[in-house]
């Protein structure tokens, strides 16, 4: 199978299973990473996703090779794209855990990700800007919004490799672990954010996302509705009292 679902409620681990392509992403590959994520987004006992790739790499992008058989990625205008989820916009967080490339395609899923979880030894890089590949996978849009303008138009125009150390310096990268550590801190990291009150998660991401394409008073607004929906259904209220309780007095978490 060339992508694999592993269900440990509350996460999934999907991961791309072509490490002797370096995980490239091919017509039908695409179509099961977009599926696995439809079945994600309907599965009320998963809250959130790791994306990840098998063999040590996270991903190379489109195959170039299997498009160079003649073989079509889904260019399509609306609908998945031609890496597959990368035009869902779901309700619930997907972390990637990147170890070794994740260039051009590879990248693009990347970057449509909550959070990256990124090893020391691994790679950042539109490598497809040396082959005349153009941006298919949203990276002009999500790239900029991570790093600002003035960095992603560097990375997107000279198609240079990014380490691990300049990734997190950037903002590209959230976490850094050794290597070999990745899935398993991606996967921590799903776990922790699964943990919390999970109306108040969702809510407070939706309005995080929704205010990239609002105006700031729109987006304020956007976001009291939003909160005033979690405050009525009383979890704010419990929270508090567990404060007030002493959880969580001077920073301390159990």
């Amino acid at each position: 199978m060339k992508v694999t679902v592993t269900k440990d409620a509350p996460i999934v681990t999907i991961s791309v299973n072509r490490a002797e392509v370096r995980n490239a992403i091919d017509r039908e590959t695409a179509e099961l990473l977009a599926q696995a994520f439809r079945d994600f987004e309907e599965d009320d006992d998963l809250k959130v996703a790791v994306l990840a790739g098998q063999g040590g790499q996270f991903g190379a992008g489109a195959d170039l090779k299997s498009i160079a058989r003649g073989e079509r990625l889904r260019f399509e205008e609306t609908g998945d794209s031609p890496l597959g989820p990368i035009r869902m916009r779901l309700s619930k967080p997907v972390i990637a855990a990147v170890q070794g490339y994740a260039v051009a395609g590879g990248m693009a899923l990347a970057l449509w990700c909550d959070m990256r979880v990124m090893e020391k030894t691994a790679t950042f890089g539109m490598f497809d800007r040396r082959y005349g590949v153009p941006m298919l996978g949203a990276v002009t849009v999500n790239l900029p919004r991570l790093i600002g303008l003035s960095r992603a138009m560097d990375l997107i125009l000279t198609g240079r490799a990014v380490d691990a150390e300049e990734a997190f310096h950037i903002g590209l990268a959230n976490r850094l672990t050794e290597a070999g550590e990745g899935l398993v801190a991606a996967q921590d990291l799903a776990r922790e954010i699964a943990s919390f009150p999970w109306e108040c998660v969702v809510n407070d991401r939706k309005a995080l996302l929704d205010a990239m394409d609002m105006t700031s008073e729109l987006g304020q607004r956007n976001e009291f509705r939003l909160g005033m929906e979690v405050f009525d259904g009383g979890i704010a209220k419990e929270g508090a009292g567990q404060f007030a309780a002493g959880q969580g007095r001077h920073g301390k978490f159990e």
